[in-house]
């Protein structure tokens, strides 16, 4: 299978203002594949949230309906295991929060727009330790 060159969009912010950096390489992550939560009009997800992932979380996922532990290599997913990095939708991880199984999150990885669904103030309580 061809490689196609990572892009990232030079002007994305993360939710403390500054340039996003990429969430994640191995497994590459992001609505768009490139590592980073960007995000766009087709991303009707907003996959904004930088997450780490735990088993309460995969679990949660999987009762909820979006088995994220399961490789599918059909679709190039490798299937995630706690300590990956991953994008995550916005509400999604919002859902979680409110089921107790909220995953932390990395702040220079989580996209601006994420904002919109959560405040700044709660994904500082999640934050990896940095």
């Amino acid at each position: 299978m061809a490689t196609r060159p990572i892009r990232y969009d030079a002007g994305a912010r993360n939710v403390l203002g500054s340039e996003l950096v990429p969430c994640s390489l191995d497994p590459v992550t992001g609505f768009f594949r490139n590592g980073c939560c960007e995000t766009g009009p087709h991303d009707l997800g907003m996959h904004t949230v930088c997450a780490v992932m735990t088993a309460d979380f995969l679990e949660f996922s999987r009762r909820v309906g979006n088995d994220l532990s399961t490789p599918r290599p059909d679709l190039g997913f490798p299937g995630l295991k706690p300590g990956d990095r991953w994008c995550l939708c916005a509400p999604r991880w919002k859902e979680a929060l409110d089921a107790g199984a909220a995953p932390q999150v990395v702040l220079e990885s989580t996209h601006e727009e994420t904002l919109a669904i959560v405040p700044l103030g709660i994904l500082k309580d999640y934050a990896v330790p940095g």
